[in-house]
């Protein structure tokens, strides 16, 4: 990707986060939102016009090449310290749960019983671990990638497994919006590939939709879970007739 294509993507993320449309941007320089869009879809800025679209998002032209630049490099995982340290406090793992989903500052307050001076704390300890970069304004750039991955038998991963995972298959599944498939079979190794696959590249498609539904009011997203989960394994009622020489 060409770096003026990275510095656009970086405006459109940053526009989404503080809400403000084409429309916005026209009004405020004195521009039709046609020629807005047309800038934005061929990637035709001037330092001056990128400049004057950065006074309004409050931040300087070097902020925004700072924030492109590190764009590039969110993290995949976590560290084990950084895991612990969410571990550790559930009002900062809350705050990261709702930064990774895009909420702004006031959605969480208005959402959850913390006031502005914690929450401002909590921004803070999520920058300092380098969960997110502060900016102006209460504003934040997500410093995680959306499909970031927990720690094998980290953390994150036992926390998942004790307190989230056994509540959330309790549920019988029943509601309208809910999903539930179990399917198995015997396969090829090739196979087991070709599911692993698609798997993994459903869980990108997931995270990709979480992100461009970021610029959605939050009345307007539900909380949803998706577990994905295969390994090898045979009921344990099955098992029980099992010829010891019967070969896997």
């Amino acid at each position: 990707m060409s770096q003026i294509s990275q510095v656009s993507d970086t405006l459109k993320m940053l526009l989404k986060q503080q809400k403000l449309t084409y429309k916005d941007i026209a009004e405020k320089l004195d521009m039709s939102e046609a020629n807005i869009k047309r800038i934005f879809a061929q990637q035709s800025f001037t330092l001056q016009r990128l400049e004057e679209i950065c006074h309004l998002l409050q931040i300087s032209l070097s902020d925004l090449f700072t924030i492109t630049e590190k764009q590039q490099d969110q993290l995949t995982e976590l560290t084990l310290d950084q895991e612990q340290e969410l571990i550790d406090n559930p009002k900062l793992l809350l705050v990261a749960v709702c930064v990774r989903d895009a909420w702004q500052f006031d959605d969480i307050i208005e959402q959850y019983d913390i006031d502005q001076f914690e929450l401002i704390r909590l921004f803070a300890r999520l920058d300092k671990i380098k969960l997110i970069q502060l900016l102006p304004n209460n504003h934040y750039k997500l410093l995680i990638a959306q499909d970031f991955r927990w720690i094998k038998n980290g953390p994150l991963e036992r926390f998942m497994e004790q307190e989230v995972l056994h509540r959330f298959m309790a549920s019988k599944f029943d509601e309208e919006d809910s999903f539930r498939f179990y399917l198995r079979g015997r396969y090829s190794n090739s196979s087991i590939e070709i599911i692993q696959r698609k798997l993994n590249q459903l869980t990108k498609e997931a995270a990709i939709l979480n992100q461009e539904d970021s610029a959605l009011p939050i009345a307007k997203r539900k909380h949803m879970g998706l577990l994905f989960a295969m390994r090898a394994w045979e009921p344990t009622l099955f098992e029980q007739f099992r010829r010891n020489k019967l070969q896997d």
